[in-house]
């Protein structure tokens, strides 16, 4: 049996041990399917544009054209994608066992799309809009297939403001609510799998710290190391788009046993 095998089986007894799992994901669980994350230095975003010059809401509101150039070919991307075995077992995961919940530092939906019921969004999401000036929502879709096809900034159809996808952008605090209950999630967990993070955006890096502080086991899975690994019950060197499966199987077919 080799190291992963191992580290596989270890995580599902955990499972099996545990009564209240949650999820921690960043991009590493969509580069699978095809969304880039913002860090890798060959096709990190962050490789090509500067985020203080396209991704601050101060940027948004003066210059809102360079945003929507520099979002519009990350978001035909997000919206081709489709959920990838990690994110479909970790609804497998909710749907028939321990896991509650799956927080995610993601805007791409492929949570939800891949059957996760309960899923808080830390950085937002991309299914509506909000205009800037009257704050008024829209659902994002219609707008999203004009910024797409006229490369043209969306107006608000009430107040001819512009609009806004309701992603966090630096300068902007996180949804409090969501980020609230994500917190409870984390302190109430007595498992937290860690997967697709490098753990090094804040506030979201923080969490693993609450569950461990609470007593929660920890799993990291993540190609890259975090500061949280001399912590963690298991760490996972590995694709989570294969790693995952294969755990969600071990628990499932222990569980389904006579």
């Amino acid at each position: 049996m080799n190291s992963n095998e191992q580290k596989i089986k270890q995580t599902a007894s955990l499972l099996r041990k545990a009564t209240h799992a949650v999820a921690l994901t960043g991009a590493g669980i969509s580069t699978p399917s095809g969304i880039p994350d913002f860090r890798s230095p060959s096709s990190g975003l962050w490789s090509h544009a500067d985020p203080f010059q396209v991704a601050t809401i101060y940027a948004f509101k003066q210059r809102p054209q360079d945003f929507y150039d520099w979002i519009r070919p990350l978001t035909q991307l997000m919206l081709d994608a489709t959920p990838n075995p990690a994110h479909i077992a970790l609804a497998q995961l909710e749907a028939h066992g321990p896991l509650k919940s799956v927080i995610t530092q993601n805007i791409d939906l492929l949570h939800t799309r891949a059957g996760s019921q309960t899923v808080y969004e830390l950085h937002g999401h991309i299914r509506e809009m909000t205009c800037i000036r009257c704050y008024h929502v829209f659902d994002a879709a219609p707008y999203l297939q004009d910024v797409l096809t006229q490369e043209r900034v969306p107006h608000c159809p009430a107040c001819g403001g512009v609009l806004k996808p309701n992603v966090i952008l630096f300068g902007e605090q996180l949804p409090v609510r969501v980020f609230n209950e994500a917190r409870k999630e984390s302190r109430t967990c007595d498992l937290m799998l860690i997967i697709g993070t490098s753990l090094e955006v804040e506030p979201a890096a923080n969490l693993p710290l609450l569950a461990r502080e609470t007593g929660a086991h920890l799993v990291i899975i993540n190609e890259s190391a975090t500061y949280m690994d001399s912590h963690a019950d298991v760490v996972i060197r590995a694709d989570v788009a294969d790693i995952l499966p294969q755990i969600t199987a071990a628990f499932l077919s222990h569980a389904t046993e006579p």
